[in-house]
């Protein structure tokens, strides 16, 4: 895993939506909307997976994943790389399970420990 500059984890609670890219073990890519995007350490990032079947079936596949974020008006965000860990239960679980409610099932968390990160 790869610490992210303080620019970087600045950056990341700046600008969301955050667009996060998978691909199967075909190599066929899928882009997913993320609002819920945010930072979990200075190592890691984390993201409630609400409706979004295909991203979790390909980082079942497929653990690689990139994800980006940016404000169009000032052309600034941020983008990261980096291996999923997909979580169904546990604390963090059930804390986004509680926040999300509203919004529909939370069916899995995914947590991305970042090998790379830029922001631009």
């Amino acid at each position: 895993m790869a610490k992210m500059s303080e620019e970087v984890i600045k950056a990341i609670g700046n600008y969301k939506p955050a667009l996060v890219a998978t691909a199967d073990k075909n190599g066929m890519p899928n882009v997913s909307l993320k609002g819920s995007l945010r930072l979990l350490d200075d190592e890691r990032v984390v993201f409630a997976n609400l409706r979004s079947p295909r991203t979790v079936k390909n980082l079942q596949e497929n653990p690689f994943v990139s994800a980006t974020a940016f404000d169009p008006a000032t052309r600034k965000g941020w983008r990261i790389w980096g291996k999923a860990e997909i979580v169904t239960s546990g604390d963090l679980y059930e804390k986004f399970k509680k926040e999300y409610a509203e919004r529909g099932t939370v069916s899995h968390i995914i947590i991305i420990n970042v090998e790379e990160a830029l922001a631009f």
